[in-house]
């Protein structure tokens, strides 16, 4: 058994389901666990005095922090994961590990050098000639993301090349970052996320997609289920978290003709479709986890 710790969850709520099992599981362990709003926390540069303040408290004796940072405060969360580990703390998502994984684009030519297959993917710098960026997918139908995008919310699939056309110069417009990806039919709006902690996939879940819609994603209506994954889905994920750094990650990839393609990789996957679908206590590996790094 490890030594008893004193564990931060950075978080946004206390209410949120992953949290809440991530206290539960470090409590069952034996831990003190806190929980911290991220975005309420001070970041104090001093020469070789990193400090943070939590409500004006200076925040002292913590040993690991478990960062549940939201995509759209990814800047200030990586900033100050970046201050605990100047502070010698151990931190479940490293911030270069966040930083790498929330850019898109930056993720994707990552694992595409590292061998990983994915859907072909097309970013330009607001391209007038939008016909030849569709052809380079392989036409309509094709996928569009928005690079900010989060839990599916900013993806559009045109099923047409009037669909595809008008989609991507209204973004253009906007001067919205978007990438095309070609559209993968024999996956059928299904996908799979693979938990990894610790280079260990602990659990595998199908994702459906709801009837009428394409995007398999939990928040979108989509439905969770049990899935053994093959030697080389788990292979596939196993590499892409390596790829990018992450001790914890939720590898998407879909099932193609050409076998398992990575869709995307969240440093911050939710624990609830995960434990639901698969019955097992993933909170409990995230927690083993960091006291094995303690530890050492």
């Amino acid at each position: 058994m490890s030594k008893k710790m004193k564990m931060v969850i950075l978080s946004r709520s206390s209410r949120l389901y992953s949290t809440r099992r991530l206290k539960e599981a470090g409590e069952e362990r034996g831990h003190e666990m806190i929980i911290l709003d991220h975005t309420k926390c001070d970041i104090v540069i001093e020469q070789k005095k990193p400090q943070i303040y939590y409500r004006g408290d200076e925040i002292k004796g913590i040993d690991a922090i478990i960062p549940r940072i939201g995509a759209s405060v990814t800047f200030y969360g990586a900033a100050l994961i970046r201050q605990f580990e100047m502070m010698k703390i151990f931190s479940a998502t490293s911030s270069e590990a966040l930083t790498r994984s929330r850019d898109k684009l930056r993720s994707l030519q990552l694992l595409s050098r590292a061998g990983l297959d994915m859907p072909k993917t097309v970013f330009t710098n607001y391209s007038r000639d939008v016909s030849r960026v569709i052809n380079k997918v392989g036409g309509a139908p094709c996928v569009l993301k928005l690079l900010e995008g989060t839990q599916g919310m900013g993806v559009v699939l045109a099923e047409t090349r009037s669909a595809a056309k008008s989609v991507l110069e209204a973004f253009n417009g906007l001067q919205a970052r978007v990438i095309v990806q070609k559209f993968i039919k024999e996956a059928e709006g299904a996908d799979i996320r693979a938990f990894v902690v610790d280079g260990v996939v602990v659990g595998s879940m199908k994702r459906q997609s709801a009837p009428g819609e394409f995007r398999s994603n939990l928040h979108q209506g989509g439905t969770a289920t049990l899935i053994e994954l093959s030697e080389e889905e788990e292979n596939t994920a196993l590499k892409a978290s390596k790829t990018l750094g992450l001790g914890i990650a939720g590898v998407d990839m879909i099932q193609s003709d050409s076998g398992p393609m990575v869709l995307e990789v969240n440093s911050s996957p939710g624990l609830e479709g995960i434990e639901n679908a698969t019955n097992k206590d993933i909170a409990k590996a995230i927690i083993r986890y960091v006291e094995r790094n303690v530890d050492l």
